[in-house]
């Protein structure tokens, strides 16, 4: 996972409430730090997050979530959380996150959240909808891979 693969950024500074007693931020919140980076990414694409719709059009699930630590972030640090959809299938996608700190540019962690579209009639995986490809797509830029049956 490279900078230079991501189109999307945005940054946060660390709290003191998300300090564990090491003086380190504990390691759960660094998922957090990645689902801000998701959530504003999908913000930024012009995707629908109305929390009324989501059981109702968009029902979306994290099916699993791989996080690999690299370098402590500590209470105060400004954290650029960059955010990018790297891989799409018929019913799934994979958002890939990277934290680096803002002031130094040394590598926090990296991401990879698996997540499935489901029908919200049903409960069961359900073609990801063409307006949402599009709008990955142009976001991308031609770097998606793109593994479903779809052109």
């Amino acid at each position: 996972m490279e900078k230079q693969q991501f189109n999307f950024k945005t940054s946060l500074r660390v709290r003191t409430y998300e300090v564990d007693w090491q003086g380190i931020v504990h390691n759960t919140v660094y998922l957090l730090y990645c689902e801000v980076g998701r959530s504003e990414y999908l913000k930024q694409i012009g995707a629908n997050l109305d929390l009324n719709k989501v059981n109702t059009s968009n029902r979306v699930v994290l099916s699993r979530n791989e996080i690999d630590y690299k370098s402590p972030a500590r209470f105060d640090m400004e954290i650029d959380v960059y955010t990018r959809i790297a891989e799409i299938g018929n019913s799934s996608f994979i958002f890939e996150g990277m934290l680096r700190d803002a002031a130094t540019d040394i590598l926090i962690a990296t991401n990879r959240a698996f997540h499935v579209w489901l029908s919200p009639t049903t409960g069961t995986p359900m073609e990801i909808p063409e307006e949402f490809r599009i709008l990955v797509r142009k976001q991308e830029k031609g770097n998606l891979k793109e593994t479903s049956n779809k052109a």
